[in-house]
């Protein structure tokens, strides 16, 4: 009996932690029917795909969690304006993780092309390459549209390897991602262009879209996904010290660019081939770590670092989609470009029997939930900015009669809901946000 009592309260123990776990809890699952939407270049309007978004399924064993997803974000994906032919569609992968990952101590394990992690939403995550380099026997870049192959094939690592932030940027959409054969990706981190405190690029402007999450430097980033060794990744803020203390700080990347003019067997810095300047950053061996061991903030040579997070109380090793100070992605942007941990998480083609299903938390937390309306005062247009929510949220503008002069929603996977007031009159109104049967309300000014 005393053995059977022992045997289940490690069953129940295991359940409970296992219900817990953020790796298997934090994944946005599809609860509402949403479906992907794409913008197609001169076209304002959204096309709306036949394609569910977001996580389709969670399922779990003692080892591993598997994850169905499309690999289609919430948010509209495209136009994509630098060529490529290719438009987001669905992957329909089965993500294996680990439910224990472990740190790697023998030889780091590299990034390489194609998937190296997903985002919560079920969304790719590649590293810094674009699959473009530099072919020193014909001194020409190689690989890529337009380019002769690169020697030893597309997945051989060249001595030059081009940075696909500052090379495809004109390729990006609003929500700093592109698709690569069908498969929509990102390589840095996941907020909206026109969101950044120095705007880069001005494809929002037409084609508005949000991200998986908004950059805000008062509070913690959300735990925004998951690498292949299976450590979590979050957003560029969190506690300064790494027990979870101190003032919420930017995380910072350990890398800098060479003070260099010349590259051994490689172009010149700033050499001009064809209508490209070779600059000195668009190639990812023109930095060089840096560690800073008297600052918390600076991150490892894999671009993260041991600590406590509001997901991990009791510490874990997390990644960090690494900003400047204006808001710009920073190499190694996410992960590299070596994993910490041993890369175990794989696509697999169906989930083994005895997993069980998590069904997630559809319920949005008013108590504790963080939301901004900006700006206020108001003149052309009222944001409602939210982290991105498991169901969808209503939003209403109401005067102080009590009449609702315009609505809006945030849907499920989403941050961002806007809504127009430029044919608003000025005075006093009320932003209402609801979820099933609970609303919070806030007050906004109109003025112009």
């Amino acid at each position: 009996m005393k053995k059977k009592i022992t045997f289940m309260a490690f069953l129940i123990c295991g359940f409970i932690n296992a219900q817990t776990d953020p790796i298997i809890t934090s994944w946005l699952q599809n609860t509402t029917g949403i479906t992907g939407r794409h913008y197609v270049a001169g076209n304002s309007t959204p096309i709306v795909d036949n394609v569910q978004a977001n996580v389709q399924s969670v399922r779990y064993n003692a080892t591993y969690v598997y994850v169905s997803a499309t690999g289609i974000p919430a948010y509209i994906t495209g136009p994509f304006q630098d060529g490529n032919p290719s438009l987001a569609t669905a992957q329909n992968k089965i993500f294996r993780f680990p439910l224990s990952p472990t740190q790697n101590t023998g030889t780091p394990t590299a990034t390489s092309g194609g998937n190296i992690g997903i985002f919560k939403n079920g969304v790719a995550l590649f590293d810094y390459r674009d699959g473009v380099a530099w072919n020193n026997t014909s001194q020409s870049l190689c690989g890529g549209p337009g380019n002769s192959p690169c020697p030893g094939g597309p997945n051989a690592t060249q001595a030059w390897n081009r940075d696909a932030i500052p090379a495809e940027r004109a390729g990006f959409d609003c929500a700093k991602a592109h698709p690569a054969m069908g498969n929509y990706h990102h390589h840095q981190n996941p907020s909206a262009f026109n969101l950044d405190l120095v705007v880069t690029s001005n494809v929002c402007d037409l084609y508005p879209s949000d991200g998986l999450y908004v950059i805000n430097a008062s509070e913690h980033s959300p735990l925004l996904g998951f690498a292949y060794d299976g450590f979590p990744i979050y957003g560029a803020y969190a506690y300064t010290n790494t027990n979870g203390t101190g003032a919420i700080a930017r995380m910072k990347s350990g890398y800098q660019l060479k003070v260099q003019t010349t590259r051994t067997n490689g172009p010149s810095v700033n050499q001009v081939i064809g209508t490209q300047t070779i600059f000195n950053g668009y190639f990812r061996e023109d930095y060089e770590y840096v560690a800073h061991p008297s600052d918390p903030t600076y991150l490892d040579a894999h671009n993260g670092r041991f600590c406590i997070t509001p997901e991990y109380p009791n510490g874990i090793y997390c990644y960090f989609t690494t900003v400047d100070e204006n808001h710009k992605s920073a190499y190694p942007y996410v992960v590299g470009p070596t994993f910490y941990g041993n890369v175990t998480a794989t696509t697999v083609t169906s989930v083994p029997s005895g997993t069980t299903t998590y069904l997630g938390n559809d319920q949005f937390d008013f108590n504790n939930a963080k939301i901004t309306i900006y700006p206020n005062p108001a003149a052309d247009f009222i944001a409602v900015q939210t982290q991105a929510t498991e169901t969808d949220l209503n939003v209403a503008l109401i005067d102080e009669l009590g009449k609702v002069i315009k609505s809006a929603k945030i849907l499920q996977g989403s941050t961002l809901s806007i809504i127009e007031t430029d044919s608003v009159y000025n005075g006093i109104y009320f932003v209402k946000i609801t979820s099933g049967q609970d609303s919070k309300t806030y007050k906004v000014v109109i003025s112009k």
